[in-house]
């Protein structure tokens, strides 16, 4: 039986309030993931995070982890810009800092996930269509450049506490079908799903043909096997669907980030 591969949360910087298990250069980071038996790592910076990209090349060499992700997050938190903003100078700024994530992302054979990015429809907004119909025409133009960087784009579905554009499997794929969208992938989150979905497996089964990434946290965002999901199922319908890609550890760093990272792999490998 074919084993998945896993990945985790990391960061430069973060506050204890974020998801984020490794904290620190990247470097340290691969090297701290191969002890902890990961294959990957995901990264959230900011788009102008200068890097020392030799030396992260050489590092996943010698280490044999890859970089799974580079998460945009922080562009919209951090940046507060987004792909649907009504200031164009605004918007014009998600843009081209998402081609620099895609810069980065090719450089390092990673893809990338457009989350919070995606911005959110104003509440007072009259017409929404008109913010989906600026959001797809980004969107096809920045995978446009990322295929021709051999970059695949994920689109993430966050929970309604959060955001209000893509919240269920079902909205996201309805619009990149609705919108003949290329090159974009589903980012689902086992946390998010928990909130939003009516259940995992019509969410996974839906998104089979379009599914690119996936986050693992408990109900309660702690690492998976500490709450009430069913982590058993999700895998089986994971590998129903014939799922190749990485599952990655995003939860709250508790009791602290390293202790989380190791007993979720113990955990995820031991229901294999």
């Amino acid at each position: 039986m074919k084993h998945f591969r896993y990945a985790l949360s990391s960061a430069p910087y973060a506050p204890e309030t974020a998801p984020i298990l490794l904290k620190g250069d990247i470097c340290s980071n691969l090297k701290k993931a191969e002890e902890l038996g990961y294959d990957a790592i995901e990264i959230h910076l900011r788009e102008n995070d200068p890097i020392d990209l030799l030396s992260i090349q050489r590092t996943m060499q010698q280490t044999g982890v890859r970089i799974s992700m580079i998460m945009t997050g922080r562009l919209f938190t951090e940046g507060h810009c987004s792909l649907l903003d009504d200031s164009p100078c605004t918007m014009q700024a998600a843009i081209e800092g998402t081609r620099q994530y895609i810069d980065l992302a090719a450089s390092l054979g990673a893809d990338i996930v457009i989350g919070w990015l995606t911005g959110n429809i104003p509440q007072a907004a009259l017409c929404r269509r008109k913010y989906l119909d600026r959001l797809a025409a980004n969107l096809k133009l920045l995978s446009v450049y990322a295929k021709d960087k051999n970059v695949r784009v994920n689109i993430e579905v966050i929970n309604r506490y959060e955001v209000n554009t893509f919240t269920t499997a079902k909205s996201l794929i309805g619009f990149i079908q609705d919108y003949h969208l290329d090159n974009i992938c589903i980012h689902l989150d086992s946390f998010h799903m928990n909130l939003d979905e009516c259940s995992f497996k019509e969410a996974i089964l839906s998104a089979k043909h379009h599914l690119g990434y996936f986050h693992l946290a408990d109900n309660t965002r702690f690492y998976p096997g500490s709450g009430m999901i069913d982590f058993k199922e999700i895998l089986k319908l994971l590998r129903s669907v014939n799922y190749g890609g990485y599952l990655s550890v995003e939860c709250l760093p508790r009791p602290t980030g390293e202790e989380a990272a190791k007993l979720a792999i113990q955990y995820m490998k031991s229901i294999e």
